[in-house]
């Protein structure tokens, strides 16, 4: 009976991430990708307007942390003049907030 309980919970579990994946991807490419770009290289027209980094570098990853990379996502990014760069992430929970930063980390190579 507890062999089973425990299977059905890592079932339960593989299913759920498997569905936070699919549902951080989609939110990378409805909130971040527009500049950072679908791979994370900031290559794109607005990236490259803005000198977006190559989040792809380990070097990049290497400074790049995670409380600083949340309040980014969170409360948007701005210049030192006071301009934004990078705006709030718009209907975005703490925990998807999460999940783009580990979704960020996977982007390494």
């Amino acid at each position: 009976m507890k062999k089973t309980v425990l299977l059905i919970l890592a079932i339960s579990a593989a299913a759920l991430l498997s569905a936070s994946a699919g549902d951080v991807k989609e939110t990378w490419d409805k909130q971040c990708a527009k500049c950072h770009g679908p791979d994370g290289k900031g290559d794109t027209k607005m990236g490259q307007k803005l000198g977006i980094k190559d989040l792809t570098d380990a070097k990049i990853q290497g400074e790049l942390k995670d409380d600083k990379a949340f309040k980014s996502i969170k409360e948007g990014v701005k210049d030192a003049d006071g301009k934004i760069k990078m705006k709030p992430a718009e209907n975005v929970s703490d925990d998807e907030i999460k999940a783009l930063i580990a979704h960020v980390r996977t982007l390494k190579k």
